[in-house]
């Protein structure tokens, strides 16, 4: 049997952060969930170029959701 890995989903949401569409996954996996959310602060820090007013990530394990991050605020320009 094939170990258990982790993935990163990025996440782009709405203002209310209810309506959330995969963007992206990141390009890394992970061993555990904890693993996964301690890299979080950085991918997502790593991904502010997508147009979306809230941009949000989840550990994922066989495509269901395991872990759902805190969602944080795209910086407006202007």
């Amino acid at each position: 049997m094939a170990p258990l890995v982790y993935v990163m989903a990025i996440l782009g949401c709405g203002d209310d952060g209810a309506a959330c569409t995969r963007e992206r996954v990141a390009p890394a996996s992970y061993q555990s969930v904890a693993e996964c959310q301690a890299a979080m602060p950085a991918m997502l820090a790593s991904n502010t170029d997508l147009s979306y007013p809230v941009i949000s990530a989840a550990c994922e394990r066989g495509g269901q959701f395991v872990v759902e991050n805190a969602k944080r605020g795209k910086p407006r320009q202007g």
